[in-house]
């Protein structure tokens, strides 16, 4: 499996080192010919406007639209953003792919940054230690879109929509695997969907 990280700003090496511990080949993907044969992608944590920016300079925008609409993936914090069809704003370059709704700095600033244990039920019965660095929320998820998990006052931190994946915390900082290994086995289903096509 080839597992494509978009490098062009942001917490990719970190996300790296988690699919290599799993066995995965990681590739760093910063020009569009980065994108051939890669099973999925992952776009990091960053500065989402910068991400957005940087895509448009790269001639990466488009071509990441397009693999993005076929091929499994997912976006955690500025990713999370980057993939959404609504963040409040017109003017940011963004890939407007899943159907949710986000607030893009919900928990304020890098000194508000914190770490919860998650219920993610689709993980399994042991809660997740999520950590929030400037993080965005789902505010609101249109149909299709399936929640996975939510802090304790109901904001939604983590949701799936077909082969697309969405966390607005940073999976890759925690030391669990767990995420990176739902992320893999979404890429299995698809690609086994493909072959018994």
């Amino acid at each position: 499996m080839k597992i494509g990280v978009l490098a062009l700003q942001g917490a990719f090496l970190e996300h790296e080192k988690v699919l290599r511990s799993l066995g995965v080949t990681a590739v760093e993907v910063r020009l569009p010919e980065h994108l051939h044969d890669l099973d999925g992608l992952i776009i990091p944590g960053g500065e989402s406007t910068t991400i957005g920016k940087l895509a448009v300079d790269y001639g990466l925008l488009e071509p990441l639209r397009q693999f993005a609409t076929a091929y499994p993936t997912w976006g955690t914090c500025a990713g999370l953003i980057f993939l959404a069809k609504d963040i409040g704003i017109d003017r940011q370059p963004v890939l407007g792919l899943m159907d949710i709704h986000v607030n893009r700095n919900a928990f304020g600033r890098q000194v508000d940054s914190f770490e919860v244990d998650l219920a993610v039920p689709a993980l399994g019965d042991v809660p997740f230690p999520a950590l929030f660095i400037r993080a965005p929320v789902i505010t609101a998820v249109e149909p299709g879109v399936t929640v996975l998990s939510r802090l304790a006052d109901g904001r939604i931190v983590a949701a799936q929509q077909g082969h697309l994946l969405a966390t607005a915390f940073h999976p890759e900082l925690t030391g669990d695997p767990r995420f990176h290994r739902y992320f893999l086995k979404m890429i299995e289903k698809v690609e086994n969907l493909r072959t018994s096509d």
